[in-house]
């Protein structure tokens, strides 16, 4: 299981890659960056990505919808309902994965990605698979 640091050396093989980060969505604190940032400051690049996923993951327009009384038993619902957000622009694409985390899932990965060079249902795939088996400490 990586920890940070790992997770973002992985999420940089991918094709297209141009930066990514680890943030706490809480405070808009980068926990671990990497590559290049869209605005030159990883940190401020935190903050901004920060306030999307926060505006994202409060919002009861994206909540868990009910599956209406089935037989199947329910499963233990993640504390945001709201898996990846991503922002298409005219030349790459920011994805959001959150993190579900034992203690409150603040967390999330933002991935740069260059639109001409990169894959965005590979890369999404991708960063789901290394969401789940980061290691924070």
């Amino acid at each position: 299981m990586p920890g940070i640091d790992e997770c973002l050396l992985e999420v940089m093989r991918l094709p297209g890659a141009r930066g990514a980060s680890v943030v706490d969505w809480t405070s808009g604190l980068a926990l671990g960056t990497i590559g290049e940032s869209p605005n030159g400051d990883h940190e401020a690049t935190a903050a901004e990505t920060a306030e999307v996923a926060r505006m994202t993951a409060e919002q009861p327009a994206f909540a868990r919808l009910s599956t209406g009384g089935g037989t199947e038993r329910p499963k233990e619902a993640p504390s945001t309902p709201v898996e990846d957000v991503i922002v298409t622009t005219h030349d790459g694409y920011h994805m959001l994965r959150f993190v579900e985390t034992a203690f409150d899932s603040s967390v999330f990965l933002h991935l740069w990605l260059d639109r001409s060079e990169g894959n965005l249902a590979f890369a999404r795939l991708r960063l789901g698979e290394l969401a789940e088996r980061l290691v924070l400490a």
